[in-house]
């Protein structure tokens, strides 16, 4: 019998794989910690939010604050798509593990577009100082004109899922704390 800190201890619903959403700041943690989350299952992908951007190679608007109307669209599009990209992995059986920055309103826009059941949320919410500290020490630092204050704050004060202030935790103590609260972070 499977231990029910374990992935797949969670019975999917109508025969579908979970979907997991990892999010938070920039240099939170949610590619570390979403792709060593997915390696718990017997079978899982990591679905990466920003690589939906990354397809767009010409006209991509700058996210740079404030967001204009074709960069609202143009993330409102990288998040439908990454939504499709979850629900056809967990309807082929596979768990489906997206990471992105999905803050505020974003993270509920987000799991309303996601048809699978269950669908869980987590949100990495290490303090400003790590955040600063971890984007620095990065190939690429990401802030520009955002200020990890602004972030860290947007990653605090974003409703739902289950939130998990990661400041000095390990990839694997995070990866537990998910899984040992996986219930906590269901969201639909």
């Amino acid at each position: 019998m499977p231990s029910p800190s374990r992935p797949d201890a969670v019975v999917p619903e109508a025969g579908q794989a979970p979907v997991l959403v990892v999010t938070g700041a920039m240099a939170s943690g949610k590619s570390t910690v979403a792709d060593a989350l997915a390696r718990t299952f017997p079978l899982a992908a990591h679905v990466r939010g920003d690589m939906f951007r990354r397809f767009v190679v010409s006209g991509q608007a700058s996210m740079a604050p404030p967001l204009s109307g074709a960069a609202r669209a143009q993330l409102d599009l990288r998040q439908v798509l990454a939504a499709q990209a979850a629900d056809t992995y967990a309807a082929a059986g596979v768990a489906a593990v997206v990471q992105d920055i999905l803050l505020g309103p974003d993270l509920e826009r987000f799991t309303a577009r996601v048809r699978t059941r269950p669908c869980y949320a987590v949100v990495l919410t290490p303090d400003a100082a790590t955040l600063a500290v971890r984007d620095a020490a990065r190939h690429k630092q990401g802030y520009g004109d955002w200020t990890p204050d602004e972030f860290a704050a947007a990653a605090r004060s974003t409703p739902g899922g289950l939130h998990l202030d990661t400041t000095g935790w390990s990839v694997a103590e995070t990866v537990r704390q998910v899984l040992d609260r996986l219930d906590e972070a269901r969201v639909a």
